[in-house]
């Protein structure tokens, strides 16, 4: 993470803004709205009429019953209950607008942050991944954004209303009594400066809160997608061990942020008693002393009802400010996370011709931990050559796959294919023309057919079925249920591996790119599955520049060359039977492991 600017510092590796610096990023969301957002602040302002007509009402009734103001007629009377019974009306209608335009203001805003979060994180590398659990990054894209509906609507209204009061009910008091409205308003930053200490100790919770959240949220579904190994080892009781840890983890954040929920309240009403105290002591002495009316009086202390009626609503809506805030603070975590990976401006599309794919003097270690895996490799794969990268683990077979497509940089050096370095072309272009088979299928929640077409959106359904007939999975598509509409379920659970490899083997003949690589795409599989994935292995390879990564030396001994991989780098290079001649490395490897 970049170093924390001057409006937020980093804590536990994430970093803290202050809030003026979210509003201001966040008004960016709300300026998209804000015709939808000015009327709801205009409907918002009638609301509080109602407010300020009642207690002049109640002034002038009271008044003219002591007889210190004009009797009050029937028909001005009614004249008086009709006015107020508009008012009525008007706040109806425009509370309405206020309950249904407000939130779903606060959708849009929510689906526009939740659109850009999903495409940033789109862009990120495979590094951000592997330190991030897909349950925090879940619990962001969800609950955090649920909050932001609420906020976006209520915050702006709140405020706005309250502003309107508070300067209202100064004006109006001012000329009830100075003197009693300068010692009630002398409460309020007294009030305010209690309120923000108790207010961050919230902030706090909250935050800890929706952490823990997420790390429940990872907890559930690492036990859920790895049920079988769960009940393989009758490990029921460890993970309900663990879950049960975190849970609680979870109930005392809860409880210490009810704590300072509690306290805020808790301030909040003693100040409510010290503001009532000082009507009732300063107001009844004006009275005694005749320096105000009775219904001068009776409508002062319905101002200073409306007035502590506005700052509780404001500190009961804290907790939800304080919600939406956290929830835009860890928006802004993801969003502010660097793209380490992207096109350089104006980067041209990568042109394959022949396929060559070379590694000048390339240096690679892992941005997370520092752990260098290749040191000034220089290699070659040729047009059309079926290379094998083979050697003890650790050595750097995957990490050469995944520095072609970008998956990760270089440190030093370059990649090139047909003389363009990989850094100087588009992502796009780049994965475009390499097609990926690994060891670890990842298939999506839906049908045969979705799954292939996802190697080239659009395909016909004829090109779909060539594409599986290609890849040797025609025929066991055909007896599934529903055939290429049968459902799969969620990562292929309802197939079996050797299935599942040849889906996605037909996905990357639909694909048809011109480079492959092929990353211990037969490991996991038995004796039968292998046989039949090799024979559509070997099809797919084809004609195309291809790179294999395998442990089991049977699958690579066809390979136009095979390159030996160690700790020191390439320690041979040859075909399986040059290698075998050498007996060297790779000799040893075939007697101990072929």
């Amino acid at each position: 993470m970049a170093k924390a600017s001057s409006d937020g510092q980093l804590a536990h590796g994430e970093r803290t803004y202050s809030s003026l610096y979210l509003m201001k990023r966040f008004s960016a969301y709300m300026n998209k709205y804000k015709g939808l957002l000015l009327l709801d602040l205009f409907f918002a302002g009638l609301t509080t009429i109602c407010d300020i007509i009642l207690p002049m009402i109640m002034r002038r009734l009271t008044n003219s019953a002591i007889g210190t103001a004009a009797p009050i007629t029937v028909p001005i009377l009614l004249r008086m209950v009709l006015v107020y019974v508009l008012l009525r009306l008007v706040d109806a209608g425009a509370n309405y607008y206020m309950q249904s335009q407000g939130h779903i203001m606060g959708v849009y805003i929510e689906t526009d942050m939740r659109r850009d979060a999903f495409d940033h994180l789109q862009r990120l590398s495979d590094s951000y991944y592997a330190g991030t659990k897909v349950g925090q990054i879940m619990g962001r894209l969800t609950t955090d954004l649920f909050d932001v509906t609420e906020f976006a609507h209520h915050c702006p209204e709140e405020f706005f209303i309250a502003g309107i009061k508070i300067a209202v009910s100064f004006v109006i008091l001012c000329r009830s009594s100075v003197l009693l409205t300068v010692l009630i308003f002398a409460c309020l930053p007294l009030m305010a400066f209690v309120s923000g200490k108790l207010n961050h100790r919230l902030r706090v919770t909250q935050k800890a809160q929706r952490y823990q959240i997420g790390e429940l949220n990872a907890a559930v579904e690492d036990s859920l997608l790895g049920e079988r190994i769960v009940k393989a080892f009758t490990g029921e009781e460890e993970e309900n061990r663990k879950f049960a840890e975190g849970n609680v983890l979870f109930q005392q954040i809860k409880k210490k942020s009810y704590y300072a929920m509690a306290a805020f309240g808790t301030s909040t009403r003693l100040f409510d008693g010290l503001m009532y105290t000082t009507v009732i002591l300063a107001g009844g002495l004006a009275l005694i002393y005749d320096r105000i009316s009775a219904g001068d009086l009776v409508a002062y202390m319905l101002y200073v009802t409306t007035l502590i009626a506005t700052i509780r609503r404001i500190v009961e809506f804290a907790e939800q400010f304080q919600r939406g805030m956290t929830g835009i603070e860890r928006f802004y975590e993801i969003m502010d996370t660097p793209v380490d990976i992207e096109d350089k401006p104006g980067a041209p599309d990568l042109e394959v011709t022949e396929g060559v794919i070379e590694f000048k003097d390339v240096t690679f270690e892992y941005p997370d931990d520092h752990n260098r895996v290749l040191r000034h490799l220089d290699l070659k794969i040729r047009s059309g050559e079926n290379l094998a990268l083979v050697g003890a683990s650790g050595g750097g077979k995957t990490t050469i796959c995944n520095l072609i497509p970008r998956f990760y940089d270089v440190t030093e050096g370059a990649v090139l294919i047909d003389g363009q370095d990989v850094r100087d072309v588009t992502l796009k272009s780049l994965r475009g023309s390499i097609g990926i088979v690994q060891q670890d299928v990842y298939l999506f929640s839906g049908t045969v057919r979705e799954n292939i077409a996802y190697g080239r959106p659009g395909a016909t359904d004829e090109e779909i079925r060539e594409a599986a007939a290609a890849a040797g999975a025609d025929e066991f598509i055909r007896e599934l249920p529903d055939g290429y509409d049968s459902y799969i379920g969620e990562r292929g659970v309802k197939l079996s591996g050797g299935q599942k490899q040849r889906l996605s083997i037909a996905r990357v003949f639909l694909k048809n790119p011109k480079i492959l690589l092929l990353d211990e795409a037969t490991s996991a599989l038995d004796n039968e599955s292998e046989m039949l994935v090799s024979k559509s292995l070997a099809r797919l390879s084809r004609g195309r520049t291809t790179m294999t990564v395998a442990h089991r030396l049977t699958t690579v001994r066809g390979a136009d060359r095979i390159v030996v991989l160690g700790k020191s780098g390439i320690e041979e290079e040859g075909t399986h039977e040059e290698l075998l001649e050498k007996k060297g490395v790779y000799w040893t490897l075939w007697n101990a492991y072929a």
